[in-house]
């Protein structure tokens, strides 16, 4: 046949959007011609579909006119996980293939010029596509893409080696390779959670306040700052979060891989394990929301269902912090371009560190600080109220003296600590259905059941501390977050006050 299809799937944010790949060979000047709203990488696939069939003992059409148009013409395409597709359908189109094993699967991978197959961004992103189609096609994709996208439940996932090897499935003949190594069906794998990793919360000796700091935050999935002269241990204790956070559950955990998956990030290895992602201060809005043409996600989709470390918080570019403030409240974020649009789930967990001054030592016990409170002023007047507004806790982690640091004893370790955060998490689950961090309006005031006095305290605070309504409803989160580690059901008056001490306020140190 002169006319051949074959399936495939496009990238466009998060979703993998239906690509179908038509190849009509006509009669004619020799040419090869690719039309489809493609991109470079996807346009210079015909040197290696060409180079690739030929050195896989195949023979290319070099005397007819071949045309291949990749369906939807508004869709755009990128990267090379259509060099198969088209090889596929220039030999179908030629007649060295049956089309009607072809038409029963979704394929996509890159060509080399010897016709191995090489992995592509947006496996698991193409396996949750197919998994929702009334009849989900078989997917074959390369080594390392299978693999991921064999993470989904339901996914009839194949991994081909070679160019050869699906040649040879096709057309019912015994793959290349004796083993059929070159042509395997991947079974669904079991989702088992990672086990909790990292460095351990034993390590860090002393901050009582920001080690407590620390556990609400992992229990609620609050947002946590830490003020402190440099050498406390604020970077040490963000990167002990992890290791306190409750497990993920099958669904979190395939939307984090997914979109590690669009960034080239994923490492099956660590499947299940919740992303840390710690962007250098230089970062652009970019870099830190995502974006570029076609859009990819940022710092803030790569950290979904785990944390953002931003240390040195005030260094960042003023438009790139503020960039923030939408997704701390969505938990999605849209990037919009000229061209098309993407969304990109974004639900992190912000844990933030700071100096409380230029210099660093503003209320150090023992170094004097060298700025000027116009300094000060200046040092923090970065951070804008809208942004502060949206941190649930505001900690002091203030330096220990040697003695403590070199002869104290150790904490109490991360093991202990997830025990007591898994167990609120889980009691707040069955409760509302969802983490503290979540509530809003009738659904915080439903499940928070706090007591009169403590509703009385919480007004005189928000009062007497000028806070907005978003501040107050923060702090009776953390509030319920308090009373559920403490196994109260109802939140009573210690532990609004609890959380009103953790919001403090930055002038303090000015």
């Amino acid at each position: 046949m002169a006319l051949a299809h074959v399936h495939s799937r496009a990238l466009q944010g998060l979703a993998a959007r239906p690509v179908s790949v038509e190849v009509h060979l006509a009669n004619g000047l020799p040419s090869f011609t690719l039309v489809g709203l493609a991109d470079t990488e996807v346009k210079e696939a015909r040197e290696r579909v060409r180079a690739a069939i030929a050195n896989s003992g195949l023979e290319f059409p070099h005397s007819q006119r071949i045309t291949v148009n990749l369906a939807p013409a508004d869709l755009p395409k990128d990267s090379g996980r259509f060099d198969l597709p088209i090889a596929l359908g220039i030999l179908a189109a030629s007649g060295q293939i049956e089309a009607e094993p072809l038409a029963r699967g979704v394929y996509a991978g890159e060509l080399s010029l010897g016709g191995e197959l090489r992995p592509v961004r947006g496996a698991l992103a193409m396996a949750l596509a197919l998994a929702q189609d009334a009849a989900p096609r078989t997917l074959v994709l390369p080594p390392g893409s299978a693999e991921e996208a064999a993470l989904v439940p339901g996914a009839h996932v194949v991994r081909a080696r070679h160019l050869i090897d699906v040649v040879a499935r096709l057309r019912r003949e015994q793959p290349a390779t004796q083993d059929d190594a070159g042509w395997a069906r991947l079974e669904p794998r079991d989702s088992v959670p990672a086990p909790p990793g990292g460095p351990d919360l034993a390590d860090v000796k002393g901050q009582v306040a920001a080690r407590r700091a620390l556990e609400i935050a992992a229990a609620g999935g609050h947002s946590l700052l830490l003020v402190g002269p440099p050498g406390a241990g604020k970077s040490m204790l963000a990167q002990r979060l992890g290791g306190l956070l409750p497990p993920m559950a099958t669904d979190e955990a395939l939307q984090a891989a997914a979109v590690a998956s669009l960034a080239g990030r994923f490492d099956p290895a660590r499947w299940g394990e919740r992303p840390f992602c710690a962007p250098h201060h230089s970062a652009s809005a970019v870099a830190l929301v995502g974006g570029g043409s076609p859009p990819r996600p940022g710092e803030i989709s790569l950290a979904h269902q785990g944390v953002l470390f931003l240390d040195e918080l005030p260094e960042f570019a003023r438009h790139a912090l503020e960039a923030l403030r939408e997704p701390l409240e969505t938990g999605r974020i849209r990037v919009s371009r000229a061209a098309q649009q993407a969304e990109f789930p974004a639900r992190f967990q912000l844990v933030a560190a700071m100096n409380p001054c230029p210099c660093g030592y503003r209320g150090h016990p023992v170094r004097a600080c060298r700025c000027t409170p116009e300094q000060v002023q200046r040092y923090q007047g970065r951070l804008s109220g809208p942004l502060l507004d949206r941190i649930d806790l505001q900690v002091e982690v203030p330096a220990l003296p040697g003695e403590q640091l070199l002869q104290g004893p150790p904490g109490e370790g991360s093991a202990a600590v997830r025990e007591r955060v898994v167990a609120a998490h889980m009691l707040a689950l069955r409760r509302q259905g969802q983490p503290n961090r979540a509530l809003a309006g009738g659904a915080l005031e439903e499940h928070a059941r706090a007591e009169p006095a403590a509703l009385k305290f919480l007004h005189a605070a928000a009062v007497r501390l000028a806070w907005s309504g978003r501040g107050t409803h923060r702090a009776l989160r953390v509030a319920r977050t308090i009373a559920d580690l403490a196994g109260h059901e109802r939140v009573g008056a210690a532990d609004v006050a609890e959380a009103v001490q953790y919001r403090r306020v930055l002038g303090a140190f000015a």
